[in-house]
C-alpha cells in the first residue's frame, strides 16, 4: 500500500501525521510520502522520523494581508500542478490531508486524479484547507462528533496521542497540590504574564501549592525571576520534554486549547483551565475548549479576563474542591480515543482495498 500524507506547518498537524505514518508502516508495511511546505515543522520532524518529504510552495489565504493572499492565489495553481506530478510519480492508493498549507493543493490534486482521500480534522470547526475539499473527500477522521456536519462518510476517531498519556496513573491522594501551566512548545506570553501577576494571591490563598510552569525559550528568565521573588514553591522550565510525567504530577492544568493539547488532556483524564489563543484561525481554540467545557471536563477563561483576582479565584476554587476535579477528570477521560491511530490507518487500508478491487 502506498500512502501520501499532505499538510503540516505546526506540531498539531505534523505530530499526528507522523503517528499515522508509523502505524501504516508497522501494520501494513506501507510505502509513505509526505508533502509539505518549505517553512513548516515537517522539514525537521519528517526526515528525522525516516520518511521522505517533498515540498510545494504555497502560503496562507486567511487572516493575512491582501499582498499575501494575492501571492498565494498565484502560487496555488502551481502547487496543485506540482502536487499532481508528485502523485503521478508516487502512485498512492490513498492521500490523507492533515491540514496546513500543503494539504489543500495535494488533496485537490488527489480528488482531480480520483485517488481516494481522507481528511484528518482534529478541531471542532475544520481548518480552511479541509473546508475547501470537504464535500469531495472519500472519508473524514475527526475528533468531535460536531465536526461530522462538514464531511460525508465521517468517522469520530479522535486524535493520535502518545501511548504514555493513556498510561498516566491516578495522582497519589494527600500529595502536594500541584498546578501545571504551559502555553504550547513556544510558551504563551499572556499566560506567563497572568501567572506572574497572580503569584502573590495564589501563595496567600494556597500556601502549600506547587507550580510547574513551562515558559517557552524567550520568556524563561523573566518568568523564573518572578517565581524566585514570589517565594512560591515552583519548577520553571523553558521546555518540558516528558510532558506525560508532568501531567501525572498535576491536579489541574492551565494551558491553551489547541487540538493536540485537548487530545492529550482527554487521554490523560486531567481537568483543565483553558485559555484559548484568541487569534487562532477560525477561533478553533475557543471552539475546542468550549466543547470540553460543555462536557464538564474544563473551565474556559478568555485571555481578556486574565486579571489576577479572577485567575486566583478560578484556580483556588477548583484546587480546593477535589471532588469537582475528579468529576472533571472523569468527564475528560470519557472523551478520549485510545484507538485513534489504529482506526485512521484502518480507514486508509479499507479505501486502498476498494481501489484495488475497482482496478
Amino acid at each position: 500500500m502506498r500512502v501520501v500524507l499532505a499538510g503540516g506547518g505546526t506540531g498539531g498537524h505534523v505530530i499526528p501525521a507522523l503517528a499515522i505514518a508509523q502505524e501504516l508502516k508497522r501494520v501494513y508495511d506501507a510505502e509513505l510520502l509526505f508533502i509539505g511546505t518549505p517553512r513548516g515543522m515537517e522539514n525537521r520532524l519528517v526526515p528525522s522520523a525516516g520518511f521522505e518529504l517533498r515540498l510545494v510552495q504555497v502560503g496562507a489565504l486567511k487572516n493575512v494581508s491582501f499582498a499575501t493572499r494575492l501571492k498565494t492565489s498565484f502560487d496555488l495553481p502551481r502547487a496543485i500542478a506540482n502536487s499532481s506530478r508528485m502523485l503521478a510519480n508516487f502512485r498512492p492508493e490513498v492521500v490523507i490531508g492533515v491540514g496546513g498549507y500543503a494539504s489543500g493543493p495535494a488533496m485537490a490534486a488527489a480528488i482531480l486524479r480520483r485517488i481516494p482521500t481522507i481528511a484528518f480534522e482534529p478541531n471542532v470547526v475544520p481548518g480552511f484547507a479541509n473546508r475547501l475539499v470537504a464535500r469531495w473527500v472519500s472519508a473524514a477522521a475527526v475528533h468531535f462528533q460536531e465536526t461530522c456536519h462538514y464531511f460525508p462518510n465521517c468517522h469520530v476517531t479522535g486524535v493520535p496521542v502518545r501511548a504514555a498519556f493513556f498510561q498516566i496513573s491516578a495522582k497519589i491522594a494527600d500529595s502536594q497540590p500541584t498546578l501545571l501551566v504551559f502555553g504550547g512548545s513556544q510558551g504563551a506570553r499572556a499566560i506567563n504574564d497572568a501567572m506572574i501577576a497572580s503569584l502573590t494571591g495564589l501563595r496567600e490563598k494556597m500556601p502549600t501549592l506547587h507550580i510547574i510552569h513551562q515558559t517557552g525559550e524567550r520568556e524563561y528568565e523573566r518568568v523564573r525571576a518572578a517565581y524566585d521573588q514570589s517565594g512560591i514553591s515552583a519548577e520553571v522550565h523553558k521546555f518540558i520534554d516528558d510532558m506525560p510525567a508532568m501531567f501525572a504530577r498535576a491536579d489541574l492544568l492551565v494551558c491553551r486549547s489547541g487540538a493536540s493539547t485537548v487530545a492529550e488532556i482527554t487521554a490523560a483524564g486531567k481537568p483543565a483551565v483553558f485559555v484559548p489563543f484568541p487569534r487562532a484561525a477560525d477561533d478553533h481554540q475557543n471552539v475546542n475548549a468550549r466543547a470540553l467545557e460543555r462536557a464538564g471536563a474544563a473551565v474556559v477563561v478568555e485571555e481578556s479576563r486574565l486579571e489576577p483576582d479572577y485567575v486566583v479565584e478560578t484556580i483556588t476554587t477548583l484546587m480546593k474542591h477535589p471532588d469537582r476535579l475528579q468529576a472533571m477528570a472523569t468527564a475528560a477521560k470519557s472523551l478520549a480515543h485510545p484507538k485513534a491511530v489504529e482506526e485512521i490507518a484502518s480507514m486508509a487500508a479499507e479505501l486502498a482495498r476498494k481501489r484495488w478491487e475497482r482496478s
